[in-house]
């Protein structure tokens, strides 16, 4: 037995769990593409897999199959804008909306990894599986590494972004 849920209680019932801030990237062709996305999560450990989730309306559902690769920059407490920025609709598509954002390419495949970012993890695409209105990508990981150890994450809770607050201890 279920009751009718909105998709608007649903949103705001599951926004109550705190997320982390990635920017998904990859590289087609030599063309650079990227999205903003909280939903992103290890999955094994033996072999090393994660899983990213892609709104199917989203220019790289299309582009992760043909790509065969992401790579994920887990974003930094001060990178707001950039999350902003790479889930705004109104940025241009494809090499464009990279336009003044440092990155640098991974070292294996290529992706883009953005600068200053906590961490990456660079995958390649292993399976695709649907899951409603999205799809889920999993990806077995090729290369990683911290950044900056030093730095705070950002976060995503209640409907906007957060900070982590130090400890008084």
């Amino acid at each position: 037995m279920t009751r009718d849920i909105s998709a608007e209680e649903f949103r705001r019932t599951v926004g109550m769990f705190a997320t982390g801030v990635t920017v998904v990237t990859t590289n087609v062709d030599g063309e650079l593409h990227a999205m903003t996305a909280n939903a992103f999560a290890s999955v094994s450990l033996d072999p090393l897999l994660v899983l990213v989730c892609v709104d199917r309306d989203a220019g790289m559902h299309g582009l992760l199959p043909v790509a065969q690769g992401f790579a994920v920059t887990i974003l930094a407490s001060e990178q707001e804008e950039l999350s902003a920025w790479f889930a705004s609709s109104r940025r241009p598509r494809g090499q464009d909306q990279f336009e003044g954002v440092d990155w640098d390419p991974a070292p294996l495949t290529g992706n883009p990894l953005i600068c200053d970012g906590v961490a990456y993890v660079d995958c390649r695409v292993t399976e695709r599986h649907e899951g409603g209105d999205h799809s889920i990508f999993l990806g077995e990981v090729v290369d990683l590494g911290v950044l900056r150890s030093d730095a705070d994450p950002l976060l995503y809770y209640g409907g906007r972004y957060r900070r982590l607050v130090a400890d008084t201890d």
